[in-house]
């Protein structure tokens, strides 16, 4: 069998009647329909039971995180066996395991779910979830496009159900004692902000190798329609357009959440976006792009490298104010607010806050789980998810269009 030539039908395989039982035969976990209740009112002190939608390398990460927290997963859900297997180990002996999440959301005794299945599920995963009552942490980016993220916001703010996205920022207290800066008016007008992210992945060769275990590709492409199946669109789903809008929106979202929060923006007037796939051949979405936002009080330009970090590794935001600039990263902030005195041509900073770690997960993570009883908002609402993504969307139909792209004034139309 060649390489880049799977045989649709062997992976198809795993869709057959009773293919629950025979993906985890002799793992020690079930993959049924369980029948169990619960009243899913919860005290201050009661355990939350929780279920996971997607259990990738990401999901089974942030699945360690909340059971610090003293979550207990009972379910699991993913359409990849081997992502699902290991799912279940993390979950412990009692969970159970489904390769639909339609059987997850029927349980009564779960009481709340995270989703973290690939970007364009967030929509009809989240959806369904609020059709359920179920509380859910959704990653990020919220939507796969803008109407989307329309509908979402309808269907939660239909329900009292709190929802978190996974844009951990918002929780960080360095992050969020920043903002008083602004407020402060320490920096001054701000006309230009600069974001960007650089990547310490040197290229490597895109795997199209058969996949080690057993897929419902149909059931994976979902909204994205009947797509012809090769190994590396499932490997790589962020790289090809019907599942994801690649590195634009994925790391896109976390720091132009940060650039329109500081700033008090909503929403960019329009945009621009240049890029194209250097390494990552011959997948679709870029690896290197810059963008520029036009918003009514300022510019703000998003760029990132994937696969080149030999000027700097990570993520960073300067915001040039008259008074000062600031520069933000992982570690923390300096502000520059002198314009002489500078040594071998590179200002000193005049303050700086760099305690290391700004933007772990584990706040957020609790934040979400405090506000599941006591019935506050989290920080990430699918509001400010929504408003995080939608300048990346804008980008996006730039990029693809050829030209600039204009928001329309409802928010939600794109002109390009």
């Amino acid at each position: 069998m060649s390489k880049a030539k799977v045989n649709r039908r062997e992976m198809m395989a795993a869709t057959a009647a009773g293919v629950g039982a025979s993906l985890l035969a002799g793992s020690g976990a079930r993959v049924l329909g369980a029948e169990s209740g619960g009243s899913g009112v919860l005290g201050a002190n009661e355990r939350i039971v929780m279920g996971i939608i997607g259990s990738g390398g990401m999901g089974r990460g942030h699945m360690g995180n909340f059971k610090k927290f003293g979550v207990r997963w009972a379910a699991v859900c993913d359409v990849y066996e081997p992502n699902l297997r290991q799912g279940l180990e993390i979950a412990g002996d009692k969970a159970e395991g489904y390769l639909e999440h339609e059987r997850l959301l029927e349980r009564k005794d779960i009481d709340a779910v995270l989703i973290a299945s690939p970007e364009h599920w967030h929509h009809g995963h989240l959806l369904a979830a609020m059709e359920v009552g179920k509380h859910a942490y959704c990653e990020k980016p919220m939507c796969w496009s803008i109407q989307q993220g329309v509908e979402m916001i309808k269907a939660v703010r239909k329900t009292d159900r709190i929802v978190q996205i996974g844009m951990q920022r918002r929780s960080s207290p360095a992050i969020r004692d920043l903002k008083k800066l602004f407020e402060d008016d320490v920096l001054g007008n701000v006309y230009l902000v600069q974001a960007e992210w650089y990547w310490k992945h040197p290229g490597k060769p895109i795997s199209n190798e058969s996949l080690p275990g057993k897929l419902d590709w149909e059931r994976f492409c979902g909204s994205a329609g009947k797509q012809a199946f090769e190994p590396m669109k499932f490997r790589y789903w962020r790289c090809f357009w019907p599942f994801s809008g690649g590195n634009e929106t994925d790391q896109g979202t976390h720091l132009m959440d940060v650039v329109q929060w500081m700033m008090g923006a909503e929403r960019p007037i329009s945009a621009l976006q240049y890029g194209n796939v250097y390494v990552n051949k011959p997948t679709e979405t870029p690896d290197v792009f810059s963008c520029t936002f036009e918003y009514p009080k300022f510019m703000a330009t998003w760029t990132l490298s994937y696969t080149s970090a030999r000027w700097r590794n990570g993520w960073s935001i300067v915001f040039h104010g008259e008074k000062a600039a600031l520069f933000l990263t992982e570690q923390g902030y300096r502000i520059f607010d002198q314009v002489n005195g500078w040594e071998n041509g590179l200002p000193k900073p005049t303050k700086e806050y760099m305690p290391g770690g700004l933007t772990t997960t584990e706040p957020h993570i609790q934040n979400f789980l405090e506000c599941i009883k006591s019935g506050k908002q989290p920080n990430a609402t699918v509001e400010l998810g929504f408003q995080a993504v939608r300048p990346l969307h804008l980008a996006n139909a730039a990029l693809k269009h050829g030209t600039k792209a204009v928001l329309g004034e409802d928010g939600v139309t794109i002109e390009a």
